[in-house]
């Protein structure tokens, strides 16, 4: 191994001459000290890796000396060797070693004993400084993979991956993935900056590897000066690029297992970000397949329609609306069927195609609502929906309402906002079910049908979401549009909600 610096505390100058002149030889840098006050204070913010110390000095004692060495958080961990001429019985040798000193040596000393034992020494701190080191790292790698995991986004991983990276290796990273849009994502520093960096032109196999690379290849940082890049590349499968961890070089451990297992942990994480992202986008795909994509022109009327699925989930929900022209009548239904599942946007493509079948036959909403519940208890017993349905003359008007076990309905009018009280219970329930609610949407008034998700939170009780639903609508803004992006703005979480949300808004002209 490299010798290191060793300080030589003692108040015979002949002794010191002789342990320093011996040290020198064999390779140490070697500094001195008379008296221990001295050596104190000489340590702090030293390069000194090993002290040499004589048990009798005129100020103090040397095994004072090497209490409060080893006792002190900054330089704890620095080995002493006591020498003495005097201090030579099993007594003073116990408590010597009994109080912090690795090695006690009595004079006389021989050069080659000195020498081994300092490096015998060196060789034992040197061993526990590189343990500690690589506990500590491991300790920061836990912590930047809870990070890494618990991060929502594909930007928002490589930024946690970027910081306990400079936390692990205590200066500068780079973190290098391909991003959502298939063009390379650098980000660096702490706290972390993303920008756009394009991918190594190379062939990396399945697995991973280490590397050490010119720093000028990883421009993307600043680098300390001279320093060389060492580079772990990690991947999952042929069909996807590599994710790259670059740190400085002498900021390794030997055999690199910090990381490695960094730029491993990252590219599973973002293999099962980049795996979620295309299973909400196909599940986002599916539902809006399911549902409709144009609303009618209808005289007389403005209609404006959102849907929004839940953020926080890739299964298809059971949120529907419906917007058709019978018979001169507007239809309009909005429903939820119970459930985030491949199964429950089944049941929705269900009731909505039997609800405009029922309608499309002339029948009033209540008694579509009484036929289409018949067909849930006979074809699925197992499932239940709520849904909101009327009928509108544009001309007049004139609405015709019947709900079931949906959430009410809010009318803004030039009087106020209120919420209408359609009864009736959900479909899948065999339940008498009461008459329609007949009313006048007046010229200029608003109607507004939603989806649970807009109101309702799991920390709040519904009655506070239908509160701020009802503040929100005391202003209606001329255009329909912009006034149900709002509510979806205001209400509904900013696409982090935990359940899908559908607005259906018309108003009369």
């Amino acid at each position: 191994m490299k010798p290191g610096t060793v300080l030589v505390v003692d108040d015979s100058a002949t002794k010191r001459y002789l342990l320093v002149s011996w040290l020198t030889r064999a390779g140490f840098t070697v500094r001195q000290a008379e008296t221990g006050g001295e050596a104190l204070r000489l340590l702090p913010g030293s390069d000194v890796d090993l002290v040499v110390l004589d048990v009798k000095l005129p100020d103090m004692s040397g095994f004072d000396v090497c209490e409060t060495i080893k006792t002190d958080p900054g330089y704890g961990a620095m080995p002493v060797i006591h020498v003495s001429a005097h201090a030579v019985d099993v007594v003073d040798r116990t408590q010597g070693l009994n109080r912090g000193a690795d090695a006690y040596l009595v004079e006389p000393i021989e050069p080659d004993e000195l020498i081994a034992t300092a490096h015998a020494v060196l060789r034992y701190y040197s061993a526990r400084r590189r343990a500690e080191s690589l506990a500590e790292r491991m300790v920061r790698l836990a912590e930047a993979t809870l990070a890494i995991n618990t991060s929502t986004t594909l930007t928002g991983l490589l930024q946690a991956a970027a910081a306990g990276a400079h936390e692990i290796f205590g200066g500068p990273a780079v973190v290098l993935a391909e991003g959502v849009d298939g063009e390379g994502l650098a980000v660096t520093g702490s706290p972390p900056v993303v920008r756009p960096w394009s991918l190594p032109d190379e062939y990396v196999g399945v697995g991973s590897l280490v590397r050490t690379d010119d720093a000028a290849a990883w421009d993307v940082v600043t680098w300390p000066e001279g320093e060389s890049v060492t580079v772990a590349a990690a991947r999952l499968r042929t069909d996807r690029p590599p994710v790259y961890v670059a740190v400085p070089t002498s900021s390794q451990n030997p055999g690199f297992p910090v990381l490695r297992q960094l730029s491993q942990t990252v590219a599973a994480a973002v293999e099962a970000q980049r795996s979620y992202d295309e299973e909400h986008r196909i599940a986002v795909t599916l539902q809006r397949s399911l549902l409709q994509s144009r609303l009618p022109e209808v005289p007389g009327l403005e209609l404006t329609m959102r849907y929004e699925p839940a953020g926080a989930q890739t299964e298809v929900g059971g949120d529907f609306y419906e917007l058709t022209m019978l018979d001169g009548r507007l239809l309009v239904a909005i429903g939820d069927v119970a459930g985030h599942s491949l199964h429950a946007a089944t049941v929705m493509a269900e009731v909505r195609h039997a609800v405009r079948a029922y309608a499309v036959e002339g029948h009033p909403p209540g008694t579509v609502l009484t036929l289409v519940n018949r067909f849930m208890r006979t074809v699925l017993p197992a499932d239940s929906a709520t849904i909101c349905l009327l009928t509108l003359e544009p001309a007049t008007g004139r609405i015709r309402l019947a709900s079931a076990g949906h959430l009410p309905p809010l009318l803004h009018t030039d009087e106020g906002v209120r919420f209408l009280e359609p009864h009736g219970p959900l479909l899948g329930i065999n339940a008498p079910r009461p008459e329609d609610l007949e009313f006048v949407l007046p010229p200029g008034g608003t109607l507004v049908l939603y989806t649970d998700g807009l109101v309702e939170r799991r920390d709040a009780d519904i009655d506070v979401g239908l509160a701020a639903l009802a503040e929100a609508s005391a202003t209606v803004e001329s255009n329909l549009d912009a006034f149900s992006r709002r509510l979806m703005t205001e209400l509904g979480g900013a696409g982090q909600q935990a359940d899908d949300i559908a607005i259906v808004a018309l108003r009369r002209r």
